[in-house]
């Protein structure tokens, strides 16, 4: 039987599926022991926030008013709380 090839993917969830499935003790031959961090993550840079029906079509509407997108209005307003503190 042939020995399957370890994945070349940057994917984490492509190599969790493949360990799921195999012993690492089988490929000791091909593997090496890193010592720096290979996944990095990126930094965050949005944010998700929930808002009632209502909310959401006042929001719209005062976006509109000032023509500009709902998400540059929300940002504008938490910047300023932000700076006020």
């Amino acid at each position: 039987m042939k020995k399957p090839k370890i994945p070349s993917t940057d994917s984490i969830e492509d190599f969790a599926r493949f360990w799921d499935t195999h012993d690492a003790t089988d490929f000791e031959d091909e593997v090496e022991e890193v010592t720096e961090p290979i996944f990095v993550r990126a930094p965050r840079t949005g944010m998700t926030i929930r808002l009632e029906p209502n909310e959401i079509e006042e929001v719209e509407r005062l976006a509109r008013a000032k023509g500009v997108e709902e998400s540059v209005l929300l940002r504008e307003w938490v910047l300023e709380k932000l700076h006020k503190r």
